[in-house]
């Protein structure tokens, strides 16, 4: 897993762009002023940068770190980050999620929610849920040694791996993503970053906030003060919602030691067992 502790932002005259450091701020800042400049140099050359944005899977993720969970042995086996749009992030070092993306259900229209329209606390199972399970308990089938805990999420499905520790990068994760069915961007960034990723909390705008926080770190005292307003109303606001539900265990039921206190951590922050909750 790789979370450098310091970050810093460079700049050169219009541009800027942030660098890190596992060893200190001042590196960070060194890095980040010379990446600024080749920037500059680079645009005022007439190079431009691609269109369209999106993540950079073989650069570290500049997310805040809030927790660490460390095994019997006393090495970090897990950590929980804040990433860019303030939800918190569970990333395990082999402890095993796949994440499959299915299309997301239509929201009821206006209509129907004015006039009867009853309001659904799950989304209902669809085709290619019910295929994208059949697919992972085929699977499952004919490697008994393997066991899941199978989540629906918002946008499809979850699986935990129960019974082994797996390396993110290995060729058993790899195999298994293509098997199931995982998505593209997931693998890509969980063989960059060594790590598994499954989101803990709410999406902000799933729950009726659509303002996105300041990122960490900040750049002044007035921007830490508008993410804690930012994270206050973001606590209160997400109260009412769950970030998955547990369809099933399936499989080999025995739960490796190491995994146990994952689950536990995975299933109460996510708010697994509360009945009634939205996934959001």
């Amino acid at each position: 897993m790789n979370f450098p502790q310091f970050w810093a932002r460079g700049q050169s005259g219009n541009f800027f762009t942030w660098r890190w450091s596992a060893t200190n701020l001042a590196e960070a800042q060194t890095l980040a002023n010379q990446a600024a400049q080749q920037i500059a140099a680079r645009f005022s050359a007439g190079e431009f940068p691609p269109k369209g944005g999106g993540y950079y899977p073989n650069r570290p993720f500049r997310e805040q770190l809030l927790q660490e969970i460390k095994n019997p042995a006393g090495e970090i086996a897990a950590v929980v980050t804040r990433n860019s749009y303030g939800c918190q992030v569970l990333n395990t070092a082999k402890v095993m999620f796949v994440d499959i993306d299915l299309p997301e259900p239509k929201s009821p229209g206006l209509f129907a929610r004015l006039f009867g329209g009853k309001k659904e606390t799950t989304p209902p199972p669809s085709s290619k849920q019910a295929a994208a399970l059949t697919k992972i308990e085929n699977w499952t089938r004919q490697h008994s040694d393997w066991g899941w805990r199978i989540y629906q999420t918002r946008a499809g499905l979850r699986l935990l791996a129960t019974q082994t520790l797996v390396d993110a990068d290995s060729k058993v994760a790899l195999d298994i993503f293509e098997a199931l069915g995982a998505d593209p961007l997931y693998r890509h960034l969980c063989a960059a970053q060594k790590c598994f990723r499954a989101r803990l909390t709410p999406k902000p705008w799933r729950c009726g906030i659509r303002q996105k926080p300041d990122r960490w770190p900040f750049l002044d005292a007035k921007a830490a003060t508008r993410f804690q307003r930012w994270d206050a109303q973001y606590l209160s606001y997400s109260g009412s919602w769950a970030t998955c539900h547990l369809i099933r265990q399936i499989g080999n039921p025995t739960v490796h030691p190491e995994i146990q206190p994952i689950i536990k951590l995975h299933d109460t922050a996510t708010r697994v067992g509360e009945a009634g909750l939205q996934l959001a």
